[in-house]
């Protein structure tokens, strides 16, 4: 009986973290190759755990509050078609995960859509729309250091400067913008009137909107590298401890135990000449296709984790993890957080789903790798 329910246990956690369950199977593996000593301490960039964990807390905070929703709200509000309520759902999407992450993007905006299409009759766009609003939360999303976990951690580890990052990223950015805008074009316009659907949302605390964007003006000091990380994450901690404590224990540590995890095995498979040699030369000269095709099957923030080490050609590793993020689901596991939201709905077709989503992430990720090649990535 101890054995069923230990499996049961193990498939439990398989299904709900993968990734996580995996990493620490790595880690622990690893560990029989080369045996914990105290080098093992300098495998962890404990800057960037600092950095994430206070960019979630800050992020959880800005939610907690609604201005998300107050912002897609003002913005709807004045949509007088069905192509406008499309192309607001889709960019909010796109501009907004530069800012607060392609998750927290989904997480606010994929339920708030299925409301939305719901209350006014529009179901039958639920699929396309959603569709493109994770596509456009993966795209939008790896312009900036912390667009998404894969680009801290790269943005970090590189030394780049931010006008170095942002000129890497910024011509598959504005690709993606135009593609997304023709998306939008096919299908019938309807006209729709959405100023009397919204209710009045809870106000908001202005002291703690405040201090949670002094805060996140914090993070983005350190990521610039004007503040040490010690300092904001102290400041963080000690901050939302007094203000809203709950915070502190609604990161994604599942994420967070993730990194390490994966610090941990790449940190020992270094140490092996054997194996580093040979993932270095499968990875020379090649990071961009090897970055695409691994994120297919393990997701695009462990490829950047596990092919990081064994290169140094940074620029287009972090181009192939960020375009690697379309194709599968498990591509991005952002998106499987939209996934997950429309398949609750009620009457919601998952095989339509996936054939929709599989077919413009495709198409995407085929556009943006033909860009790649005059841009000198292959």
């Amino acid at each position: 009986m101890k054995t069923v329910s230990a499996a049961k246990n193990v498939l439990t956690a398989l299904k709900s973290d993968p990734v996580l369950l995996i990493s620490g199977l790595l880690a622990a593996l690893s560990m029989f190759f080369v045996h914990p000593d105290a080098e093992y301490v300098s495998y962890i960039d404990y800057r960037v755990l600092a950095l994430l964990f206070s960019l979630m807390c800050v992020m959880n905070g800005f939610q907690e509050q609604g201005l998300f929703r107050k912002m897609a709200v003002f913005v709807l509000s004045r949509t007088a078609n069905t192509r406008q309520l499309s192309a607001v759902l889709v960019f909010l999407c796109f501009f907004l995960s530069m800012l607060i992450t392609n998750d927290v993007a989904l997480i606010t905006f994929v339920p708030f859509t299925v409301l939305i299409l719901s209350i006014t009759g529009q179901q039958k766009r639920l699929i396309p729309i959603i569709v493109l609003q994770t596509v456009a939360a993966n795209l939008g999303s790896m312009l900036t250091p912390i667009g998404n976990p894969q680009n801290l951690y790269l943005y970090n580890l590189s030394g780049m400067g931010l006008g170095e990052f942002l000129s890497v990223m910024f011509p598959y950015t504005a690709v993606s913008f135009v593609l997304l805008a023709f998306s939008l074009f096919p299908g019938k316009s309807e006209a729709i009137e959405l100023a009397s659907v919204f209710t009045e949302l809870p106000p908001a605390d202005k002291k703690k909107v405040v201090c949670y964007t002094l805060l996140f003006l914090l993070c983005m000091g350190c990521v610039l590298r004007l503040l040490p990380w010690q300092l904001m994450l102290a400041a963080v901690v000690l901050v939302l401890f007094f203000v809203s404590r709950p915070l502190l224990l609604k990161a994604d540590f599942g994420l967070l135990a993730t990194f390490v995890f994966f610090f941990l095995f790449i940190g020992n498979m270094g140490r092996l000449p054997a194996v580093s040699g040979l993932l270095s030369r499968i990875l020379s000269g090649h990071e961009l296709l090897v970055g695409v095709l691994s994120s297919q099957v393990i997701s695009n923030v462990p490829s950047a984790l596990l092919l990081s080490g064994f290169t140094a050609d940074y620029r287009p590793l972090l181009v192939g993890v960020n375009l690697g993020g379309l194709g599968t689901l498990i591509a991005s596991l952002a998106s499987l957080i939209s996934y997950k939201q429309y398949a609750q709905t009620e009457g919601c077709r998952k095989g339509a789903y996936l054939l929709s989503f599989t077919a413009v992430n495709v198409l995407f990720l085929l556009v943006l790798l033909s860009v790649s090649l005059p841009l000198g990535d292959f």
